[in-house]
C-alpha cells in the first residue's frame, strides 16, 4: 500500500464481508454478485466515480464481479491468482488441489479450521505456494487473530459454501474495462488458465507471469510491487 500511494495513487484496502473488524452480514451472502456489489458500495461510500480495483482470491471474484456489474465505475480491474471463472477447465490435479472446497462448504469445517490453533490455515498456504520454503513463522498470525473473532471462521466457510459449479450470469458477459491478471509460476493454477480467459474480456487484458505461488505478493514481494506499478502506471 505504501509503494502505491507514494507513486501517487489513493489506497484503500478494506476487509471483505465477515473478516474481523467487518461485520459478519446479516443477509449471510458471500456469493460473488454480492462481493461486486459490496465493490460498487464502497467505491460510492468513498466518494469516489471510478476506482482500480485490484484483488486476490476471493478479492479477485469480487473485482472480476465488480467489473462486470459496473464497468462505468470501475478503470481497471487488477486480480492475482484467480483467472476469470468462465475460463477454468478443472483437471485432475486441479480438483486434487481444491478439495479443501469441500472441507470447508462442509458442516465440519469451521471445526477444522479452528483445530490446533488454526493449524489448517498454514497447511493451506504451504500446499498453494509449494515453492515457498522460508514462510515466516509470523505469516498468518493476523489471519488466526482475525479467525479467532465469534463468527468470521463461519463467514469464511461461507464463501466456499456460496459457491456454484455453475458460472453466474454477470460473469458470462465479457468484461469491459481493461484488465491484467497477475499469474504465479509456481501456483496450482497454470498459466495456461489465464490465457484462456482472454475471451473473457472486450477490451485490452494482459497476463503477468511472476515467480512464487498462489501468494505471490508475499513470496516476492519486490517483484510483485515492480510488475503492478507498472501496469498500474
Amino acid at each position: 500500500m505504501g509503494e502505491i500511494a507514494r507513486a501517487g495513487f489513493r489506497v484503500v484496502a478494506p476487509f471483505m464481508r465477515g473478516y474481523h473488524p467487518t461485520e459478519i452480514p446479516a443477509d449471510g451472502k458471500y456469493d460473488g454478485d454480492t462481493l461486486g456489489r459490496d465493490v460498487l458500495a464502497l467505491i460510492a461510500a468513498l466518494g469516489e466515480q471510478k476506482a482500480i480495483v485490484i484483488g486476490h482470491d476471493w478479492g479477485a471474484l469480487a473485482a472480476y464481479t465488480a467489473a462486470s456489474l459496473g464497468p462505468e465505475h470501475v478503470e481497471k480491474v487488477i486480480t492475482l491468482a484467480v483467472p476469470h471463472p468462465g475460463s477454468v477447465l478443472p483437471t485432475p490435479q486441479m480438483l486434487w488441489s481444491v478439495r479443501h472446497f469441500l472441507v470447508l462448504r462442509g458442516k465440519n469445517g469451521p471445526k477444522e479450521v479452528r483445530a490446533n490453533n488454526f493449524a489448517y490455515v498454514d497447511q493451506l498456504v504451504r500446499r498453494w505456494s509449494p515453492a515457498w520454503k522460508d514462510i515466516p513463522a509470523a505469516e498468518t498470525a493476523r489471519v488466526k487473530e482475525a479467525f479467532a473473532q465469534p463468527g468470521v471462521v463461519e463467514a469464511a466457510c461461507g464463501y466456499y459454501a456460496a459457491l456454484s459449479t455453475r458460472v453466474s450470469a454477470s460473469l458470462k458477459k465479457k468484461i469491459d474495462v481493461p484488465a491484467v491478471a497477475f499469474a504465479g509460476r509456481h501456483d496450482n493454477i497454470s498459466v495456461s488458465h489465464y490465457e484462456r480467459a482472454r475471451r473473457s474480456f472486450a477490451k485490452s487484458y494482459e497476463v503477468v507471469p511472476v515467480s512464487g505461488g498462489h501468494f505471490m505478493h508475499r513470496e516476492f514481494p519486490d517483484e510483485f510491487i515492480a510488475a503492478l506499478l507498472r501496469v498500474l502506471r
